[in-house]
């Protein structure tokens, strides 16, 4: 007998009101030298673990990811193309930090410019990208800080384009691990940078062609990890916003506020992998499919079928499986007339090292209410018999 079978065994009809809730944030424990951290099922947006995951926070160059989707945003609305070719200014030229190693005067493609963000991290490629986009970069950091409340990021405030240090350049783990998933979703066709572990870009003083490596430390590991980008900065220390997939399972982590970047290293590590062994997604319900039935009161059917408007795909802990229980709640029985898609009931899954997931039940389709004779006489059988057929 399949799992999905054996729960569906178990359902109870419960003549009860509850209140629906769509939080679904794992009882999960990990212990972590990071300061902020947040691991999250990429499928169902289940925080798997989080640790001051809504604590602003310097994001240095990981402030990157959204400087690469203003990018992709033009590119997907043939504003640029990747073979586009951008100027490169002086102050683009004497940016420091990290650098692609591009030329003032130089007319670089989109494609390189991408390559020279994600890959090495390049803060003169950053800046052609905001001069070119945004006229100026502070301009440019306000297109970054719109673009980050559009998506839903609450805590994150941009002031340039590379992650240089500045005071009111803030955001979240929880925000990263949301710009994170909205790149791998929104933008297949450009994720695919991310996992490139290096590129090679201008000329050395002695003519040699310049190689970097991607600072990611995960993608080097074997352990099916594709992107997205580091972070460091003396008086924040070192982070990671990463992701992953193993058996069709995405996970999407950050870590911040690390030693050095070994310890990052580590620590994105282990956090990864305990991702993936201690957890598991299962699905119980397709959303084409009656979950169960309600009973119905005076209506021209005696029951009318339940279903999810979405698939339920949770991701659980493999350890509480064995604990889960499935249940469905509702006052009942219920009185018609009953619409398509009105709200009828509530499936509840419970179980042991994981907070109630609750999700509402839809009818799965419209019943009447019987004629008047017809209700006079089931409602005369119920008063005679303490019964009713419906």
């Amino acid at each position: 007998m399949t799992l999905k079978a054996f729960l569906i065994t178990k359902l109870i009809i419960t003549f009860v009101i509850v209140i629906t809730s769509t939080n679904n944030v794992l009882a999960a424990s990990f212990v972590t030298n990071a300061k902020h951290a947040i691991l999250i099922d990429y499928n169902t947006d289940t925080v798997l673990f989080e640790k001051q995951a809504d604590e602003k926070m310097f994001p240095a160059s990981m402030s990157k990811i959204m400087t690469a989707l203003l990018v992709f945003d033009r590119l997907k609305e043939g504003i640029l193309e990747l073979d586009t070719k951008l100027l490169v200014s002086e102050k683009a030229w004497r940016m420091g930090g990290s650098k692609m190693f591009v030329r003032v005067g130089d007319e670089v493609s989109v494609r390189d410019l991408l390559r020279g963000v994600i890959v090495q991290s390049g803060n003169d490629a950053s800046i052609v990208f905001a001069e070119a986009i945004g006229g100026t970069e502070a301009e440019f950091a306000e297109l970054m800080t719109n673009r980050a409340k559009q998506i839903g990021l609450k805590n994150t405030t941009f002031k340039n384009a590379t992650g240089w240090p500045d005071s009111q350049h803030v955001t979240t783990a929880r925000d990263l691990a949301l710009l994170a998933k909205y790149v791998i979703k929104e933008y297949p066709q450009f994720y695919k940078y991310y996992s490139e572990k290096k590129f090679s870009y201008g000329k050395s003083n002695n003519g040699k062609l310049i190689t970097q490596n991607n600072r990611n430390p995960l993608l080097y590991q074997n352990i099916g990890a594709d992107g997205l980008k580091t972070g460091h900065i003396k008086s924040a220390g070192y982070g990671l916003t990463a992701s992953g997939i193993r058996n069709d399972r995405r996970l999407i982590i950050v870590v911040h506020g690390l030693k050095s970047a070994r310890i990052r290293a580590q620590e994105s590590r282990r956090l990864f992998d305990w991702g993936f062994r201690e957890f598991t997604n299962i699905k119980l319900f397709s959303k084409s499919e009656t979950v169960d039935e309600a009973q119905l009161w005076l209506g021209k059917k005696n029951t009318v079928s339940l279903k999810l408007k979405d698939d339920l795909i949770l991701a659980l802990p493999k350890a509480s499986l064995k604990s889960m229980k499935v249940n469905i709640k509702y006052m009942g029985p219920v009185p018609t007339p009953v619409k398509e898609n009105q709200e009828i009931a509530i499936l509840e899954v419970t179980g042991n090292g994981f907070i109630d997931i609750r999700r509402p039940l839809y009818a799965g389709e419209t019943v009447d209410k019987l004629g008047l004779i017809a209700r006079l006489f089931s409602a005369l059988k119920f008063i005679i018999l303490g019964a009713s057929d419906n």
